[in-house]
């Protein structure tokens, strides 16, 4: 039941459940001990928009995730993050307030699906990272 509450808050833009009610508080931390790509820009956890840090929670919670496509292999296509093995990135949406679609916001983590190696924020679809940090 809870997990359905936060897939509710999620889709309604709020951050936590508190019971079976939402409210605004920032998340759980990201990256743990992963250096950043000594070309990408940094951003606190605190930093990203709500949306950000629900996704955030869900990503550490394991979901459930309101979009099919959330957990999907990211291909790296635009050689922005560092190179890995296939497989190796998930990509997961970032709400959009208004957005009759996905949107463009991203987070893009790297290694276990729950306890990731490194994440990384897009607001532009992949035109620019950011990296995350707790």
């Amino acid at each position: 039941m809870l997990k359905a509450v936060a897939a509710r808050c999620l889709q309604t833009g709020f951050a936590i459940v508190l019971g079976t009610a939402c409210a605004v508080a920032p998340l759980m931390a990201s990256a743990r001990g992963a250096e950043p790509s000594p070309d990408l820009s940094t951003i606190a956890l605190s930093e990203l928009p709500l949306q950000g840090r629900v996704t955030h929670g869900l990503i550490r919670d394991g979901g459930p995730f309101p979009h099919s496509k959330d957990g999907s292999v990211f291909g790296n296509r635009e050689r922005i993050l560092p190179s890995r093995k296939r497989g190796y990135y998930r990509e997961y949406t970032v709400n959009t307030p208004r957005s009759r679609d996905r949107g463009a916001r991203r987070i893009v983590c790297g290694g276990q699906p729950r306890t990731p190696d490194a994440c990384y924020y897009t607001r532009d679809h992949y035109a620019s990272f950011y990296y995350i940090i707790e």
